[in-house]
């Protein structure tokens, strides 16, 4: 076998702890995990061969070896059958990715260590300290604490740092710093008598991390500590000595072996050259695309540097390797009989006119100057009617000459009678905008369709053609090259180079669209498509080409405000610190608040042994020293300059003098609306800072800001779906629900509910949506767990066709494997049938709360498609121009003031019929702000 040339640097071996980095990569993404187009969760796969892939490249170790835990019991388990007892039952996710991580491994041609009997840990901490004995730097690679006992001379922990990619590297004083200890042996003495949890190790009951580092350091170990359990007082003393035999045992379970049977052999661990091929295999089976694009195209050559951060991306490619082409099993543009014609002469131009026109679907792309669709020109149209056949048809630089050509198609354009297939059709619906054109008839989206069918996956052309059609497409990057502000410009290229790109992509939609129409029926989701979907497509074209008018100098009024605040909270902050220190720093508001200031005994860390000072975090310590609501105070006001109040005015188009944010149909998994650039769904409204934000929001001239938005429209959903008859005769009857609620609970009449009771029944309420436990209650609430728990049991007790909704909706998805809307919108749940109670229980939570969540999503929808229909039909002038969550905000003419509001409110109030009646609020306003 051909070994890595390491030149003549240094050995540095690596050790990596499998299941350590495997379970953290599984639940860093166990909210937001990465399912390929076959169902499976690849979350584990990916996030281990990332930090791998970090480590070959950022340290080039010379040697590397993986640590597997055995298949079958080790003798702690045999000393302790309660080792690791108590945690739950590995994820299907991960013990159906360990297979494949091994095969990874394997192509990658690093060994596998893997001894019968003895954890990782043993394997770990048998050959590190061996090598560091031979004089070898040694990297043991995990997140767990105990390693910290092996560390020496030579050898060094490497954490990953939680949610950073950056590594914590720890050596003898790092280790000693970190557990206030004189010697890294020392761990083994600490876990034996605070114990770890983690891996089910009593310790001393009643002696934590704090205890066991004072009594470490005084009598140096356990051993001497039990010798002179005389010198301690008191309960410690009793607990000492009633507990020796099982501190003594302790330290035993919690001591890493260094002498299991398994030699350090470093010419088995030589870095050696990947299986390309079967890495390629591999990586294009569980659809790594990114990681294909990084490894095999894009491989800098290799240089003989040393350090850390340097080489290429593994570090083992060798010059001769990095031109070899790329292999792929997939069909491209150049093994296909495909017929892409270059329309450049009129004789073409007609006869296309005259083809296409006759057609009952056109597929359709626009190559444009720019991706925001609002300042883009047209550079090129292409189309296609059959599979395997397009047309692209350059547009000229030159306005006039482009808006003849333009002209000339638009008896197709704004044909009702044909089908327009594209893919994020609302792209090429706002460009053609900009040339007077409106893009008529049925939609058929490919993007939107496939999000219909699979909302949590990827639904771009380039992945819809691997997963569909078997197929390559041409990239955008080989044409105007990679993203970045280096990246050139469509309109720069010659027509003859951009044809077959653009014919493609109009050749690939129509395809696409052939495959997905059969799914949409076999899924039952055809209605919602084009009843819902494809109807909305052009009122957020409409909202986003109508923009949002923004009160530029109030924004530099509130600025200067909040910037002099700032300063002033910094000075209050200061005198009450009694220290000068950077307020934005993490790490110096931790030790300002826990070290000099010392506002609580015992202050949470993160693994790194930094003080947590999250918003969270600081929330709950508020009452206990006037500088925590200063700084938050201060942290707040930051946030709104950079995220809104000094941003907001920079993405002001210069042309319309307004701000076009981008409405995203396919982005949540819920089926709400989300919008970018900027993201108007987070604009804060719960204090009066955040307010000064929507006080910017203004109508056009001469008009007036009207807002409408849904009242409780999740619990009304609730009470659908349930049928509580409790909880819809509230609605029915226009009771306050919080008050209803509360009055129900604490058994009182309505009128004698007090604001707390209410208080606590509306977190109940919206809390019960989302599964809440007790002890999420409690700690939302700042109530004992004993009344959290009396409280969500009389909500129970008064709604209990409720509590049956949440049970059937958890039965339903472990049948199905997934949930509904009323609308039939799905929302996949894979672990809803977890034996792993943490990952089971997410998935139950969205069983319960996305079907709600997902049918107020459809409902507003429907509500904006019938408001953008009766305003076209009834000619309204007035214009809707936002919709964030469950609200729509519109500019309003004053003479059709009476008429919009009838409009919005009929149509929010009757987008669908329950139980429990829609109800819509509105208000009139100089602004958004005075408007809601």
């Amino acid at each position: 076998m051909k070994k890595l040339n390491i030149f003549t640097r240094m050995e540095k071996l690596f050790l990596l702890d499998a299941y350590a980095l495997i379970y953290r990569a599984y639940y860093a993404l166990i909210k937001s995990p990465r399912i390929n187009s076959k169902g499976f969760n690849t979350s584990a796969i990916l996030g281990f061969v990332n930090t791998l892939e970090d480590v070959l490249k950022k340290e080039n170790p010379t040697h590397i070896g993986i640590a597997f835990d055995p298949a079958g019991p080790t003798f702690r388990h045999e000393a302790y059958p309660e080792y690791k007892a108590q945690r739950e039952e590995t994820p299907e996710v991960i013990r159906l990715s360990v297979p494949i991580i091994k095969d990874i491994i394997r192509a990658y041609r690093i060994p596998i260590l893997e001894v019968p009997g003895y954890e990782a840990d043993d394997v770990i901490g048998t050959l590190a300290t061996e090598a560091g004995k031979r004089g070898i730097t040694t990297y043991m690679m995990t997140p767990d604490k105990d390693y910290g006992q092996l560390v020496g001379e030579n050898v060094f922990m490497y954490r990953p740092r939680h949610n950073d990619k950056a590594f914590e590297v720890m050596g003898v004083e790092e280790v000693k710093n970190k557990y206030a200890i004189q010697s890294p042996l020392q761990v083994i003495d600490l876990l034996g008598l605070m114990g770890d949890a983690s891996d089910n190790i009593p310790g001393c009951p009643g002696v934590g991390e704090k205890t066991a580092q004072k009594l470490i350091a005084q009598f140096g170990n356990i051993e001497n500590l039990l010798a002179h359990t005389d010198q301690l007082k008191g309960a410690l003393r009793t607990k000492v000595e009633e507990n020796r035999k099982q501190i003594e045992f302790s330290r035993f379970l919690a001591t890493i072996k260094t002498d299991v049977p398994l030699p350090l052999d470093m010419d088995a661990l030589k870095r050696e050259s990947p299986d390309e091929e079967e890495l390629r295999k591999i990586f294009q089976e569980l659809e790594f695309r990114t990681l294909l694009e990084r490894i095999f195209k894009e491989k800098p050559k290799e240089t003989p540097a040393a350090t850390p951060g340097q080489g290429d991306l593994f570090g083992f490619f060798t010059p001769e390797t990095t031109s070899e082409p790329e292999k792929t099993n997939l069909a491209t543009l150049h093994t296909l009989n495909c017929n892409y014609q270059l329309v450049d002469n009129e004789e073409k131009l007609s006869q296309l006119l005259q083809n296409i026109v006759t057609q009952s679907v056109l597929s359709l792309d626009t190559e444009t100057t720019s991706t925001d669709p609002i300042r883009a020109e047209l550079v090129g149209m292409s189309f296609s009617y059959a599979e395997n056949q397009a047309f692209y048809v350059p547009v000229p630089a030159d306005r006039s000459e482009a808006q003849k050509i333009v002209d000339r198609f638009r008896p197709v354009f704004e044909n009702r009678e044909i089908m327009k297939v594209g893919q994020n059709i609302k792209y090429d619906m706002l460009v053609l905008a900009n040339y007077g054109v409106q893009l008529q008839g049925p939609l058929f989206d490919t993007m939107v369709a496939h999000y219909v069918l699979q909302p949590e996956l990827r639904h771009n052309m380039d992945y819809l053609a691997e997963i569909y059609l078997n197929y390559q497409t041409i990239h955008i990057e080989e044409l105007i090259g990679p993203k970045g502000k280096n990246q050139g410009n469509m309109r720069d290229l010659p027509p003859a180079s951009v044809y077959e790109y653009a014919c493609e992509d109009a050749d690939v939609t129509l395809k696409l669209k052939n495959k997905l129409e059969k799914e949409l029926d076999e899924n039952n989701v055809r209605k919602l498509f084009e009843e819902i979907e494809m109807p909305l497509i052009p009122v957020l074209a409409y909202m986003e080409r109508n923009g949002v008018r923004i009160d530029t100098e109030a924004l530099k009024e509130t600025s200067r405000h909040f910037t002099l605040r700032m300063k002033q909270i910094e000075e209050e902050v200061y005198q009450l610190a009694g220290t000068e220190f950077n307020i934005a720093s993490p790490k110096q508001v931790g030790e300002v608040l826990f070290d000099r200031l010392k506002i609580v005994e015992k202050a949470k860390k993160t693994k790194t042994g930094q003080y947590v000072t999250s918003e969270e975090v600081l929330e709950s310590l508020r009452g206990k020293h006037e500088v925590v609501g200063k700084i938050l105070e201060h942290r707040g006001l930051k946030k709104l300059l950079g995220t809104y109040i000094d941003a907001l005015p920079q993405l002001i188009n210069p042309e319309t003098g307004r701000i076009h944010t981008s409405f995203n149909q396919t982005v949540t998994a819920t089926g709400r609306l989300s919008s970018s650039n900027p993201n108007l769904q987070n604009i804060p409204i719960r204090n009066e800072d955040g307010k000064e934000i929507r006080k910017a929001f203004i109508p056009d001239d001469g008009c007036i800001f009207f807002s409408a938005d849904y009242s409780q429209i999740e619990l009304r959903i609730m009470a659908h779906l349930s049928g509580d008859p409790h909880m819809i005769e509230a609605f029915q009857k226009g009771q306050d629900i919080h008050a209803a609620t509360a009055s129900k609970i604490y058994k009182v009449p309505l009128e004698e509910v007090t604001r707390e009771q209410r208080s606590k029944a509306k977190t109940a309420n919206f809390g019960i949506i989302y599964g809440i436990s007790v002890f999420g209650l409690a700690e939302r609430l700042n109530v004992d767990r004993k009344e959290a728990k009396e409280l969500i049991d009389g909500y129970f007790e008064n709604y209990p066709h409720v509590k049956e909704y949440m049970d059937e909706s958890i039965r339903i998805a472990r049948e199905r494997g997934y949930i509904e809307t009323i609308f039939k919108r799905k929302r996949y749940l894979p672990d809803i049938n977890s034996r792993n109670a943490v990952v089971r229980g997410y998935a139950e939570r969205n069983a319960i709360n996305a079907p709600i969540q997902g049918s107020a999503a459809d409902i507003i929808k429907v509500a904006m498609v019938r408001i953008y229909q009766r305003f076209l039909k009834e000619r309204i002038q007035s214009k809707m121009i936002l919709q964030v969550h469950d609200e729509l905000n519109f500019s309003v003419l004053p003479e059709e003031q009476e008429k919009v509001k009838q409009i919005v409110i009929e149509e929010m109030e009757s987008a669908y019929k329950m139980k429990a009646p829609l109800l819509a609020d509105s208000g009139w306003g100089q602004n958004w702000l005075e408007a809601h």
